[in-house]
């Protein structure tokens, strides 16, 4: 029997070049200018850049040092988390005054599911251009929106119009969509699956559509069903209010290059406290522990150990962490450590319950 996903009014809402645009609302000086949120151009990262940053090639994950060398003229400001998350939370506002179904993904943008709203407006459209203004109006801040019957379609349509725009997929239109749809801009296909896809002559949606679900199963495993479902429009995942969180972690990049694993131990034993303090914060206790080591050479490594029961204070989990930093050497300096806890006493597993609408966006 055919599988008909489910109908429901999906809005994916995203702020355009967020944490930067605040900086630009702060300083007025800053507009109109590239601006790069992030530790500085000598050991720093990008976290963020201004679509005046953009142009240039400036990306967030970019070294400072390589964002300097493609915009002479960047501007770096040291990133405000505080002030990041105020002015999400009176986004937010504005979103409940639509409907109770919001998911965060992050700061910066969430799903919002208004197939019953609390405005009682039958277009999902209309109502993400409401909100659009609203949040234009009231923080004078830009975001662009995605519109259609899935969570995987409105975050595809999100970024289209982009920035200040938005873009309507309706159920109508899903499948021609999705068959003219480059796979490199399907959510979730990064570069390598993409690169991957491509050597396999898979270019576009119609082109994946052709491989049968035995086919995409062998190329990419559990992912390969994903795929064979969201080119036909399946994407059954609900907008969840009370996301799960999956992992918490702290870390920290150096001024300074380690070599010493003292200094590493030191260095841990900090960052091991401001990860105590987010568990006790969050009420959160977790039995995976990972040390993650970013090397001077750019190169990654991380290190993981399960515990038996879960875990939340230093005394407990410090050990393990040094443990892991001496399971085995170190093929160069360090530039970044970082700790994190996973397999939490938060994860649920709970099974949806789908109901079948037919629905005009």
């Amino acid at each position: 029997m055919e599988f008909n996903p489910p109908h429901r009014k999906i809005i994916h809402v995203d702020m355009d070049a967020f944490y930067a645009s605040v900086e630009q609302l702060d300083d007025p000086t800053l507009l109109g200018k590239p601006v790069a949120v992030g530790g500085g151009e000598t050991r720093g990262v990008v976290s963020a850049a201004s679509y005046e940053a953009r142009k240039f090639g400036v990306r967030s994950a970019m070294s400072g040092y390589l964002a300097k060398k493609k915009c002479p003229d960047l501007i770096f400001v040291k990133p405000r988390f505080w002030r990041y998350k105020e002015i999400s939370s009176e986004i937010r506002k504005i979103f409940y005054e639509y409907t109770d179904l919001v998911e965060p993904l992050s700061l910066d943008e969430a799903y919002l599911d208004v197939t019953i709203n609390k405005k009682g407006n039958p277009s999902a459209s209309l109502i993400a251009q409401e909100i659009r203004q609203k949040v234009w109006e009231t923080l004078e801040l830009r975001c662009s929106a995605g519109i259609s019957i899935n969570k995987f379609l409105a975050k595809v349509a999100s970024d289209i119009n982009k920035p200040n725009g938005q873009k309507t997929i309706n159920p109508e239109d899903v499948i021609t969509f999705l068959e003219e749809l480059p796979v490199a801009k399907f959510y979730g296909v990064g570069k390598v699956t993409a690169a991957k896809m491509h050597n396999h002559g898979i270019f576009s949606g119609v082109d994946l559509k052709q491989k049968t679900l035995e086919e995409l199963s062998k190329l990419f495993g559990k992912s390969g069903t994903h795929y064979y479902n969201i080119v036909r429009g399946i994407h059954t995942s609900e907008v969840k209010p009370n996301r799960i969180r999956k992992s918490i972690a702290a870390e920290r990049t150096f001024r300074e290059n380690l070599s010493s694993e003292i200094f590493m131990l030191e260095r841990l034993n900090l960052i091991a406290d401001e990860l105590e303090k987010r568990m006790e914060k969050s009420n959160t206790k977790g039995k995976t522990i990972t040390l993650k080591i970013k090397y001077s050479d750019f190169t990654q490594q991380t290190r993981s150990k399960t515990v038996p029961n879960f875990i939340q204070k230093k005394k407990d989990f410090f050990p393990v962490v040094q443990e892991l930093l001496m399971q085995e050497g170190h093929k160069n300096s360090v530039r970044l450590l970082g700790i994190s806890f996973s397999n939490l006493n938060t994860e649920k597993s709970k099974k949806p319950i789908w109901v079948q609408l037919k629905l005009d966006l």
